[in-house]
């Protein structure tokens, strides 16, 4: 039996102590939070037994063998280290670190202990990212992925989340190197780089902000990112962040015989061969076995629906699971450490292109304040076109 704990208890750990309690042989033992309050109110909730308000003393108390962060990003680092050197092995929710640097570090402490690390990359184990990843395997796409798209949607219609961080400039998010971008494009990003070499040769950006978002009068704040990638290989990518397109979380692969879209929020994966027909057939054919796809689609959700699979937060179940037995030694860690670190690094060039040295310092200045003062923060809750063409080695 797993004895698991938690650091961080707003709305996130709602979704991971719901997933937890759906795996079979673990236990949540203790949770903790820099307001007791919001401790205590996860722990009357769930009825787990010990809330605590400091780290050290919930890891003494109550020896966790697994330790959940869901603690803001600016604090991922020094907590995951802590809980290391402790023992525990650790699951940091996206993203992983604030930089590349710090997600490096820690995976090498995390391999000289002999401990796991995982990301909160739960978006890669949905239903439909199982079977893409299981097409591309089987040989579907004909080959390694010529082009890559990314694309994911993000509603400023959610004023629980979003009004605080407009109307707040000294908000955790505010102070993060990429600000609304940092907290949010993890998921999408490491859908791209499990496809990509480590070495990107070519990363272009562009980011705006939104008519919408200038209505609401946060005028630093960019809510609008397109990128284009190309590794070592020449297979390209695009990443497409918009707060304008609604209900579009889609991965798209296109190979030399095949190509593959997981729709994440549809719950489909469509495939299509890339084949010639005769004559008229050509305006035919490939509608209908479009249509045959979907209907395929429709009948598989339909029963994943009647087994009680199909669940809002499938893939967080499935990536924790997943951890939890690479842990007991069943399996391989469900997000190799080369997709953690290539993200987090494709993360810091995008940032450092689209804001300025004085911001990102600014942010760095913050982040190293909360490592030298160990403070624990508070539990996650929820300007010009700028463009600029970087190589990394």
């Amino acid at each position: 039996m797993l004895r698991i704990a938690i650091i961080g208890c707003g709305k996130v750990a709602d979704q991971h102590v719901g997933a937890i309690h759906r795996i079979p042989s673990c236990r949540i033992v203790s949770v903790c939070d820099r307001e007791l309050l919001m401790a205590k109110q996860l722990c009357e909730r769930f009825h787990i037994s010990e809330c605590f308000s400091d780290v050290q003393e919930m890891l003494q108390s109550t020896h966790p063998q697994v330790v959940h962060i869901t603690t803001p990003p600016q604090s991922h680092f020094q907590l995951a280290k802590q809980c290391l050197e402790f023992g525990s092995h650790v699951y940091l929710e996206k993203p992983f670190t604030v930089t590349a640097e710090e997600a490096e570090e820690l995976i090498e402490f995390a391999e000289r202990r002999g401990l796991k690390m995982t990301a909160g990359h739960n978006y890669q184990f949905t239903l439909e990212m199982l079977e893409m990843r299981r097409l591309a395997k089987a040989g579907f796409l004909g080959g390694k992925p010529v082009h890559l798209e990314s694309y994911w949607s993000y509603d400023l219609g959610d004023i629980s989340y979003v009004g605080p961080v407009l109307g707040n400039p000294a908000h955790w998010v505010r102070r993060l190197p990429g600000q609304l971008f940092h907290n949010i494009i993890s998921h999408g990003l490491a859908k791209l780089v499990e496809f990509l070499d480590d070495e990107l040769t070519e990363i272009i950006v562009t980011a705006h902000q939104s008519s919408q978002l200038r209505l609401l009068g946060a005028k630093e704040v960019l809510d609008e990112l397109r990128v284009l990638i190309r590794d070592k290989s020449d297979t390209t990518a695009l990443f497409c962040f918009s707060t304008q397109v609604k209900n579009l979380n889609q991965l798209r692969i296109y190979g030399p015989s095949g190509s593959i879209t997981a729709d994440i929020i549809a719950g489909t994966v469509v495939r299509k061969e890339n084949r010639a027909y005769k004559s008229y057939l050509t305006y035919f054919l490939p509608p209908l076995k479009d249509a045959r796809e979907y209907l395929r689609n429709a009948s598989v959700n339909v029963i994943n629906f009647v087994r009680q699979r199909l669940h809002q937060d499938f893939g967080m179940k499935e990536l924790i699971q997943r951890f939890y037995q690479s842990i007991q030694g069943e399996t391989p860690v469900p997000v190799p450490y080369r997709e953690i670190i290539l993200t987090a690094r494709l993360m810091d060039q995008i940032f450092a292109q689209i804001y300025t040295d004085n911001e990102a310092q600014e942010c760095h200045n913050e982040v190293n304040r909360v490592h030298s003062d160990g403070r624990l923060p508070v539990a996650r809750g929820g300007i010009t076109d700028r463009t600029r063409r970087s190589a990394s080695s």
